[in-house]
């Protein structure tokens, strides 16, 4: 039988939702085109903020990959928007001129950000908030620092404001309406919800107006109608959405507000279809990904030709996706007198929790702060059930209704098995209990793989745990760390712990005395015990060679040729004539085909050959040039700007604390790679606000920073303090590398050491406890006596040269992989 041919204009998380209900039901059914707008594959939309924060990579929310599409037989044409529909003869046409036949049609358009038509609102540096091309252009804003204004303060506003805030932006948020989120949030939860992003930096002015954007080219600013006048490079508009259906309407179908579809969601035309934000069912049309969800169930059944359930609308929660802040309101929580309210505050706690109830049942729930009960509230509400009995008690959630329980799991157990747990991706309780059974389910990422639970926002990682807690009982433990590697049940934490406190001193003694399962360890554990014991041993363990990567053993990058990319130390990025000539006569020596000048300052020579390293680095050593540990888990560079040496902007000498941070903290192993820039003034020209650690310099002094990264992983840093001196940041700086040292686990960069063990922490021990910081930094000088030196010299720096074979056995059986790990 003939495939039928079913063409999908969009390709949102709708529709992608959609193919996956559809390939489940019928997979052989239909040859799929999908025509996407956007030149990518398909995302998760929810996570755009904290993508936009730099909490994930766009890699972190790619929904169906390549390998999605070409598994399902897909035809994916990217960055191909759809400009007419010929409903005659049933095809579809593109502006880059690609025509598919179709026999059924689902358009999934979306909806498109509403632009307030002020003045000046077509200025370059005016912004909308929908998609990655929206949050890239938001990066470019947030990378020169500056200042941004949020029009909106909506849910995706508020979203916006935040990320840029964490991104290093001055972030000012106008909001027409007296209160935050007012269509979401009662005006309590608003002035908590504005009390905690003040409280952050981020200035709120509610009951504000915008009367125009300045700028004559590009944005300057915005001026209020009362005004005021606010400077900004950057304006986002976050004040609404609109469906897009201009490509319906032109097609001839019935469209009102959005395109209008029945309760299959089919349209004027019955080869026509719709899902997502540009459809209107029964006069209602939805911005929230749940509802979208279940309008993708039901159109799968429909093309599958199953049993179809008609759409019928419900009351969807609403959670802000902003890091620290828990809120959660579902349902009518509007006055009335034919209604009353049960209230709960905390001031301390800075908890609110409202409930509303009309003839006894639960219509709304606004919570703020304490959110655990916002399923249960949902549930009441979803069933309508008469909680006349539990009327006294009610506000104080669902544990306390089984009073003298004291099982934890009490309230989730009770729980209908149709309970909805995961509101993103419309998941109930009986679809992750039955899955985890079914499927033999152990760990959170399999739930997640299999069922999509907290898959999307993760608010709901909390239920999704206790569910598995319930199903799997003593043979679930969220609390237990995850192994280092096949080779041992324990983690990380725990053998960093257990080798000082056996006194452990080497990879065969921690082996024996933490009951390895093999013989001789792993890729994965060697290098990482290696590190661990000198680390904590300086001086008394020996580094074994043979436990690191061929990176680290042969010191330089393995490339995808089998060639190595040898990088030599810049002190600040700071060179010479000499050094140039001597990096100039070893390409040409040595005949090397590639020379690169890297981001942090340096010249890679690139296509070394293995046989030539030891030549090279012997000419380089000749020039006073050593390794610049571009391969190491270790100090790679110090970027910095020409500060008051040249700058007329600067404010202290960038340059010389620079070379100065790089010449003390080289050569210590470190438990990933580390980075540092000192910037001479605000301006950031050195980016040392994404860097592991970071010194901005000011008129008074220093601004040091930390936990950055701009890798797969873009992050803006945290400041730490404001120094006076530059004694002061190199002993802050030395002291809190040697507190990452100790307490990182291997392969875990700055700012995810710093997130588990917590900034608090940090800052009590590098800041507020002299002494300790002051241990800190006399162990860290002690260990640079037996840091690593140039492996290639027999002295540098004043640091004695350990013994070294630069061309070790690489056939030991011991040997981790010859590649390194991906960061």
């Amino acid at each position: 039988m003939a495939r039928e041919r079913l063409v999908i204009v969009g390709n949102g998380m709708a529709p992608g939702r959609m193919l996956e209900h559809l390939f489940e039901l019928a997979p052989e059914r239909y040859d799929v085109t999908i025509f996407n707008a956007e030149p990518r594959v398909n995302y998760d939309r929810i996570m755009l903020s904290p993508v936009l924060s730099g909490e994930k990579a766009f890699k972190d929310i790619v929904i169906h990959d390549d390998a999605w599409y070409e598994d399902n037989g897909v035809t994916l044409h990217r960055g191909a928007k759809v400009e007419k529909i010929d409903r005659d003869a049933k095809t579809v046409t593109s502006a880059n001129g690609i025509t598919a036949e179709y026999d059924r049609l689902v358009i999934a358009t979306g909806s498109a950000p509403f632009i307030i038509p002020v003045p000046g609102h077509q200025l370059d540096g005016v912004l909308a908030y929908r998609d990655l091309d929206d949050v890239e252009k938001m990066h470019g804003y947030a990378a020169t620092g500056g200042s941004a204004v949020v029009i909106g303060g909506g849910l995706l506003g508020l979203e916006a404001a935040a990320g840029l805030h964490m991104k290093g932006m001055k972030v000012t948020v106008i909001h027409l309406m007296p209160t935050l989120m007012e269509r979401q949030l009662d005006t309590a939860a608003g002035y908590l919800l504005q009390k905690e992003l003040q409280g952050r930096g981020i200035d709120i002015r509610c009951g504000a107006n915008t009367k125009q954007i300045l700028g004559d080219d590009k944005v300057t600013g915005i001026e209020l109608e009362d005004g005021t006048v606010i400077d900004a490079d950057v304006v986002v508009m976050a004040v609404g959405i609109r469906p897009n259906t201009g490509l319906a309407r032109e097609a001839g179908l019935e469209v009102n507000r959005g395109i209008v579809c029945d309760a299959q969601l089919r349209t004027s035309d019955p080869a026509i279809s719709s899902v997502g934000e540009c459809v209107e069912v029964d006069g209602r049309v939805y911005g929230l990904v749940a509802p979208l969800y279940t309008m993708a169930k039901i159109l799968a059944a429909d093309l599958a030709g199953a049993p179809i359930d008609n759409y019928v609308h419900s009351e969807t929660p609403t959670k802000l996706k902003v890091t620290g802040v828990n809120l959660y309101s579902v349902g009518d929580f509007a006055e009335g007198e034919d209604r009353e309210e049960v209230v709960m505050r905390d001031a301390a706690r800075g908890t609110y929790k409202r409930v509303i109830i009309k003839d006894d049942r639960v219509i709304g729930a606004v919570l703020y702060g304490d959110v655990a009960d916002g399923g249960w509230y949902n549930e009441l509400l979803r069933k309508g059930e008469d909680v006349r009995d539990i009327r006294e008690t009610l506000i104080f959630g669902q544990a306390f209704q089984n009073a003298g329980n004291s099982d934890p799991l009490a309230a989730v157990a009770n729980l209908a098995d149709d309970a909805e747990i995961c509101g993103c991706n419309g998941i109930c309780k009986g679809a992750i209990t039955g899955a985890i059974k079914d499927k033999g389910l152990s760990t959170l990422d399999e739930v997640r793989a299999h069922t999509k639970a907290s898959a999307s926002c993760g608010s709901c990682t909390g239920l999704v745990e206790s569910l598995m807690a319930l199903t799997l009982g003593d043979d679930f433990d969220a609390s237990a760390p995850k192994s280092m590697c096949g080779c041992t049940h324990l983690g990380h934490g725990e053998v960093r712990r257990l080798i000082k406190a056996n006194g452990l001193k080497s990879i065969p003694a921690v082996m024996q005395e933490l009951e390895w399962t093999t013989s001789g360890g792993c890729a994965k554990c060697r290098p990482a015990l290696n590190y661990y014991l000198l680390s904590d041993w300086p001086g008394e363990y020996v580094d074994d060679n043979q436990s690191r990567f061929i990176n680290e053993r042969v010191h330089a990058n393995i490339q995808k040729d089998g060639t190595y990319s040898v990088i030599p130390r810049m002190w600040g990025g700071m060179t010479n004539s000499d050094e140039l000539r001597a990096i100039a006569d070893v390409v040409d020596k040595f005949q090397i085909p590639t020379v690169h000048v890297t981001g942090g300052q340096r010249i890679d020579l690139l296509g070394v050959k293995k046989e030539d390293l030891p030549g090279v680095w012997a000419d380089l050593n000749k020039a006073g040039m050593v390794s610049g540990h571009a391969y190491g888990k270790s100090l790679r560079t110090v970027k910095t700007c020409v500060g008051t040496n040249w700058c007329r902007m600067g404010t202290q000498d960038s340059t010389g604390l620079g070379v100065a941070l790089e010449k003390f903290l080289w050569g210590s192993w470190t438990p990933h790679k580390v980075k540092l820039a000192v910037s001479g003034c605000p301006r950031n020209c050195a980016e040392a606000t994404c860097k592991d650690i970071g010194v901005v310099c000011v008129d008074s002094g220093y601004e040091l920073h930390y936990a950055g990264a701009a890798g797969l992983h873009i992050q803006g840093t945290k400041k730490l303090t404001t120094l006076e001196t530059e004694e002061e940041v190199m002993e802050v700086t030395a002291a809190m590398m040697q507190m990452y040292r100790e307490q990182g686990y291997y392969l875990e960069r700055i700012y995810k050491w710093a997130d588990r063990v917590g900034h608090d922490t940090i800052r009590e021990q590098i800041l507020d406890n002299k002494e300790t910081r002051r241990a800190y930094y006399e162990r860290f000088v002690f260990s640079q006596r037996f840091a690593q030196t140039d492996p290639w010299s027999e002295r540098v720096s004043g640091k004695d040269k350990h013994e070294f074979k630069p061309m070790a056995d690489l056939s030991s059986p011991h040997a981790p992989s010859q590649m390194e790990p991906a960061e």
